[in-house]
């Protein structure tokens, strides 16, 4: 408990000496005893100055690469959230700079040799300085030999104690997180807990490159036949917990428009690619890559596309792939009514809401927007107005889909360089036509019944063993001893849990506390 409250501690001086109090307090109104606490942990320390001619987000970015690892990725995540922290601060934060300092490469080759061992460490030659450097880890180049054949690689390597770093920081955050959504009621719909929690999650998984690793392979395995998306090949027996080993890329950052243009690429070709290679993961396979900013991405010789750094990954299940694909073909077919009915079936808006309403609501959202290039569409504005939607209509906060949207927008972003003409509209088109279409057509209809028979025949022996506990279960719900609401998400409530009772011996022990002031004065 008293580590935790110590972290919580240094994280409430971190956020006041680096200004990022004082800047969240140029955005937002923070309550006075709020600001008199910080300045109260922070008296001491050398605040650090933020220009005053930047605005808000920019200086608030400036103050979490100053607070280190932790922060950034924070930062980093909280950008995907702007029903948290609104569309303006959301688009700085994009801009954060995951850039630290590099460790030595010396250090680097220590911690191969540990991971690896010595006698595949001999297979490793030339390995390079670090040629960037990340919060989490950092790359290399060297050579490898595989299958009697040298071959150039990238290895990526974690930061010594990244793992320790993280999760104290992070346990502290959450604690942060739950005091917050118990102080102040209107934060309860945000999830802060939950938004934490998930960071942690993902964290602790991006901080496990086998994962990566898995990942990297299974978007291969799902694209290798998709023409213009090429994923790095993974070379397993060179690759652990904290090292990943892939095949170098061989191309030019997509962010070099000019130079793609000048070697011969059509950037009209690459820009719908960009857009429909992304939707057919998100919509057809129900994986995608949640990372694909300019930085991300390559374009080799033959137009190809590139991804690199596999750490956040999007999954969608078939139902939210069936919903997403005709919400979607909704707003193309400007069908605003049939949109509103596959939320309610979605459960995304509870039943109780005026289903005209919420179809008014998009009306007002997808009008605006059609008949128009992408450069006249703010992809910003426009889930700024899905939000507002959402706060609206009481509609449950889901990350997957949020990750979804920030990933969107950010691809929109990048075909917008390429070709500022690209009408996202017409290009995601026939993707989701091709999609709904085999979702619904003949063949689905019989694959589904097939897959539903097999079950059922499956499960034919386990039929009396069922009954007599679902009569058992029918006659406990009938006494009110079953509690049917259990949540689907066990973990997060055991920490939850776990939370409240830091929470009451804080509480417990600061009471002891004026207790014994009172006795003694």
């Amino acid at each position: 408990m008293f580590k935790r409250i110590f972290h919580l501690f240094k994280i409430g001086r971190k956020l006041s000496s680096s200004g990022a109090i004082e800047t969240i307090g140029e955005i937002y109104q923070i309550p006075l005893s709020i600001k008199l606490f910080f300045d109260l942990i922070s008296i001491g320390s050398n605040k650090k100055l933020l220009s005053t001619s930047k605005k808000p987000g920019e200086k608030l970015c400036d103050a979490l690469e100053g607070m280190g690892t932790t922060f950034i990725k924070l930062g980093q995540f909280l950008a995907t959230r702007p029903d948290i922290i609104g569309e303006e601060l959301a688009e700085d934060l994009v801009k954060l700079q995951d850039k630290l300092p590099a460790f030595k490469v010396n250090e680097a080759k220590e911690i191969i040799r540990k991971e690896l061992g010595e006698n595949q460490f001999k297979n490793i030659s030339n390995i390079s300085d670090p040629i960037a450097a990340a919060s989490i880890a950092q790359v290399h180049i060297a050579n490898i030999n595989f299958e009697g054949k040298k071959k150039e690689v990238a290895i990526k390597i974690l930061r010594p104690d990244i793992e320790k770093l993280f999760n104290e920081e992070l346990d502290a955050l959450l604690l942060f997180a739950y005091i917050i959504e118990n102080s102040i009621s209107k934060t309860k719909r945000l999830k802060l807990v939950e938004v934490v929690y998930l960071l942690k999650e993902i964290t602790n998984i991006e901080m496990d490159l086998r994962f990566e690793a898995a990942a990297a392979n299974e978007l291969y395995e799902n694209t290798k036949n998709d023409i213009g998306f090429n994923v790095p090949k993974i070379y397993w027996n060179f690759t652990s917990k904290r090292i990943l080993t892939l095949d170098k890329v061989e191309g030019v950052s997509i962010r070099e428009y000019r130079l793609l243009e000048n070697s011969g690429i059509d950037l009209k070709q690459l820009s719908e690619n960009l857009i429909q290679h992304f939707l057919k993961q998100a919509v057809r396979d129900g994986f995608f890559h949640g990372d694909m900013h300019q930085g991300n991405l390559f374009v080799d010789e033959k137009g190809n596309i590139i991804p690199v750094d596999f750490g956040i990954m999007g999954r969608l299940d078939r139902n939210n792939r069936k919903y997403l694909a005709e919400i979607l073909y909704g707003f193309i077919q400007r069908d605003y009514m049939k949109v509103a009915e596959v939320h309610f079936q979605a459960g995304l808006v509870p039943k109780n809401a005026s289903k005209e309403e919420f179809a008014q609501a998009l009306r007002s959202v997808g009008e605006p927007i059609f008949g128009q290039s992408i450069k006249n569409i703010s992809g910003g504005n426009l889930l700024a107005q899905l939000f507002e939607i959402t706060e609206k209509f009481n509609m449950a906060t889901q990350p997957p889909l949020l990750l979804l949207q920030k990933t969107m927008v950010v691809v929109e972003g990048v075909a917008r360089k390429l070709n500022p003409e690209t009408n996202i509209w017409e290009v995601s088109r026939p993707i989701l036509e091709d999609w709904i279409k085999n979702f619904k057509g003949p063949k689905a209809s019989v694959d589904n019944v097939l897959n539903t028979s097999t079950e059922i025949i499956k499960r034919i022996p386990d039929l009396p063993d069922f009954m007599d506990k679902a009569n058992y279960a029918l006659q406990l719900i009938a006494e009110g001893r079953l509690n049917i609401a259990i949540k689907n998400n066990k973990n997060l409530e055991i920490e939850k849990m776990r939370l409240k009772t830091l929470k009451n011996n804080i509480i417990i022990g600061i009471l002891a506390v004026v207790i014994i002031i009172l006795l003694v004065f």
